[in-house]
């Protein structure tokens, strides 16, 4: 058996958008590789696209978190397994995963995402003119994209983004893995109470939102309604948020790039996809354990071992993408693995591919000389944690 590495090696990013460098050795060497967990289980780590897609895909390995061992810390020592909540439908099998998940597929159809694009482009609008306000440079973060992303996923799912204050810095504090467990249980506690008291409302007065839509279909049970409430804000708030950020702060240090997008703004869906696969803000957290022995890569797991799958490595392949540590938005992107693959596939991609597409349009045709109002490595990362992400980005025009 080759040596296997530390769970710590997998989280060291050394360069503000590539992956860890360890990942091209071993998707060359060993694209699964042995990998030692922060509870002492000897798993596997996959780098290369073709067994990332493999096990994502294979219904022999499970997401219940009662059997599968977390490839990080959390609050300063291991996650200890326990079953999913009621309604969390992320880290459940099929078919208890499917009844859920269908309940919100019709939501993020392509054809029902479009229809939101006007207010999408009137709320980035909105933003671009808050933006003005601060004169000739802004933080982009807390003028343009945390608002942008956090006014249209609250409406749609109905919560009121009025009072923000009592949801809006969970998702980070939770996400932190360097938080403390008292806290983070506080605020998760804390924004169900919400949520639930938002539940509660919309029974009597149901509004166009997601929330009121899940009630009317009488196939959830209050806890199940609000675990999914708080899924779909913990899991399309930061992320999408992290991506565009970190997607402009790219562009902005591929000038080249960014003045081809200039040029044809057209293009603008082509480059979405290709931040999407160059950046791969998921970093760490997914991962399946086999539910039987297993023939994977030419190596056996056995039934219980967890297989970490690295999508940042995935895209990152050169098997499948060509020069892929270039940024090139003229690249065929297809299959990247940005939003996961198989039946836990992102079910909010399509909202998110919109928040890209109109965020960028919005910012690169209202400032044509948008550009870092400070130096590059002073831009502050979040290298740590489940999601990539640049803690705010100043910006000058």
């Amino acid at each position: 058996m080759s040596e296997a590495i530390s769970y710590e090696e997998a989280w060291a990013r050394t360069d503000k958008f590539d992956p860890p460098a360890i990942f091209d050795e071993l998707r060359k060497e060993r694209p699964l590789a042995r990998m030692v967990y922060p509870d002492g289980h000897v798993g596997w780590i996959a780098t290369s696209h073709e067994l990332v897609r493999q096990v994502l895909s294979d219904p022999r390995f499970s997401h219940n978190l009662e059997i599968g061992h977390f490839p990080v810390t959390k609050y300063g020592g291991p996650v200890p397994q326990f079953p999913a909540m009621p309604g969390m439908f992320i880290h459940m099998d099929p078919p208890e995963q499917t009844r859920l998940r269908r309940l919100l597929t019709g939501e993020f159809t392509v054809r029902r995402i479009s229809q939101l694009t006007p207010h999408v482009e009137a709320v980035a609008a909105e933003q671009i003119a808050v933006m003005r306000e601060h004169g000739s440079s802004a933080d982009l973060v807390e003028t343009f994209v945390n608002p942008l992303v956090l006014r249209v996923l609250s409406g749609l799912v109905g919560l009121p983004y009025s009072e923000r204050d009592k949801f809006a810095e969970a998702p980070g504090i939770m996400n932190d893995p360097f938080g403390d467990a008292q806290v983070s249980m506080a605020t998760f506690q804390q924004v169900g109470a919400f949520i639930n008291e938002n539940i509660e409302r919309r029974r009597t007065q149901p509004e166009d939102d997601i929330i009121s839509r899940l009630i009317a279909t009488g196939e959830l049970s209050g806890e199940e309604l609000g675990n999914i409430t708080a899924l779909l804000l913990f899991a399309g708030y930061e992320t999408t948020e992290s991506a565009l950020a970190v997607g402009v702060f790219a562009l902005l240090q591929h000038p080249e790039q960014l003045a081809a997008l200039r040029a044809d703004l057209s293009k603008v869906d082509d480059a979405v996809e290709e931040i999407l696969r160059y950046i791969t803000i998921n970093q760490y957290e997914t991962f399946r354990t086999a539910l039987e022995d297993v023939e994977l890569g030419g190596e056996f797991v056995k039934k219980g071992e967890t297989v970490t799958v690295s999508l940042p490595a995935a895209n990152r392949d050169p098997a499948k993408f060509g020069c892929p540590a270039a940024l090139d938005l003229d690249r065929d992107t297809a299959g990247h693995v940005a939003f996961g693959y198989g039946v836990h596939q992102c079910v909010g991609q399509n909202l998110a591919r919109l928040e890209l597409r109109v965020g960028l349009r919005a910012l690169l045709e209202a400032f044509p000389d948008l550009r870092l109002a400070v130096a590059a490595d002073d831009v502050p990362l979040r290298t740590q944690g489940s999601v990539f992400a640049v803690k705010s980005l100043p910006v000058s025009w």
